[in-house]
């Protein structure tokens, strides 16, 4: 279950990125991963985070940030578009587990990202359920290209704040949550070369210091 250690926004996001650190420099600890923790956790779950990003097969949460069994609840979807089964999985983290954290997971090179520009820049239209996608992340990047972030790593950085934004627009519930400090949303962008993540928004965080 989850550790004392884990129960502020603050210590729970020190716990992820220190467990990302330790992938980055090759120095895994791989906790939780055991026959032990396995039996521990099968009557309930607690997780300490929970975290939804994009479903690019590069970004496996638990290895990414060295974790295990049990810690984390894991929401993904192509660009981390949001729908209703997100939120409500979401709530269900924060409601009824007691998650006190949220992150929003983006990457460079994203596909999703990428179709979007491409719709924008060239006229491309995806097919299928594919268009839905493209055009969900499609207002990210628009809004980024008129504050004048252009760079790739900006439209990602836009992309990740602006999904932390909808998601409390969205969710009275979360941001209940985080008005009355009890969870931080915490936006972070991944680097798929040298596997570090790095903040690039938060809400709630700012005035925890717990």
């Amino acid at each position: 279950m989850a550790d004392v250690a884990t129960s502020s926004p603050k210590k729970a996001l020190d716990l992820l990125l220190s467990g990302n650190r330790r992938f980055v420099t090759g120095e895994p600890e791989h906790p939780n991963q055991d026959s032990v923790r396995r039996a521990e956790i099968a009557p309930g779950q607690q997780p300490f985070a929970v975290l939804f990003g994009c479903s690019d097969s590069r970004l496996a949460a638990e290895i990414i940030f060295d974790r295990g069994l049990g810690d984390l609840f894991v929401v993904r979807t192509a660009g981390h578009v949001i729908g209703a089964e997100v939120l409500g999985s979401i709530e269900y983290g924060v409601e009824v587990l007691g998650c006190p954290l949220v992150v929003v997971l983006g990457h460079d090179s994203c596909g999703a990202v990428g179709a979007a520009c491409d719709a924008l820049d060239n006229g491309t239209v995806a097919s299928g359920y594919v268009r839905d996608i493209v055009e969900r992340v499609t207002p990210s990047i628009l809004a980024a290209r008129a504050a004048g972030r252009t760079e790739p790593d900006e439209i990602i950085a836009a992309h990740v704040g602006h999904t932390v934004d909808l998601l409390l627009e969205r969710s009275r519930a979360l941001t209940e949550r985080v008005e009355a400090g009890e969870v931080a949303v915490v936006g972070l962008s991944y680097r798929l070369v040298d596997g570090s993540a790095r903040i690039v928004a938060s809400k709630g965080l700012e005035t925890i210091t717990r």
